[in-house]
């Protein structure tokens, strides 16, 4: 379903539980519910969705996933950057792959025609997903980020939609 203001809490919680592991995201440090509130605002339910999954009608969120305008120019409006990120204890059960079908179902709605995905090229489970759904590896940033102390590399994966 569509993502409501009360589930912002626990999608910045899950979003928090990927930062210690150092796989899915860039940021190093917690971020709040507060910080989140702007980023929050810029989904629209029409055209730049950010999706929840619910394991029960009324539950909280288990996992989540964004679609973000790719590179903010006009030429690009058909563009999509991925983001998808499931709760710890909820990881394994076929979420995070509900909710990237359902991305593809919704894709032609939306008036997309590309999806990308940025992934660190250490994250193997998640390269492994999308190559699930036919994402191909179109280029890598070497080096980009350092976590750690540890420089690793950018993948860039993506799909067109029929």
């Amino acid at each position: 379903r569509t993502a409501q203001i009360a589930d912002l809490a626990a999608i910045v919680g899950i979003y928090n539980d990927a930062i210690p592991g150092r796989m899915a995201t860039a940021d190093t440090a917690p971020v709040t519910v507060e910080q989140r509130e702007p980023w929050f605002r810029e989904f629209d339910p029409a055209r730049r969705p950010l999706w929840v999954f619910c394991t029960s009608p009324g539950g909280p969120p288990q996992g989540w996933l964004s679609l973000r305008s790719f590179y903010g120019r006009p030429a690009y409006r058909h563009t999509v950057e991925v983001a998808i990120y499931v709760d710890p204890g909820a990881q394994r059960r076929g979420i995070a792959i509900a909710l990237l079908d359902h991305t593809l179902q919704e894709a032609p709605r939306l008036d997309i025609s590309t999806l990308l995905a940025f992934v660190f090229g250490h994250n193997v489970p998640s390269i492994a997903l999308f190559r699930r759904f036919g994402f191909d590896t179109w280029g890598t940033l070497p080096r980009v980020a350092v976590l750690d102390g540890i420089e690793r590399d950018l993948a860039i994966l993506g799909r067109r939609v029929p």
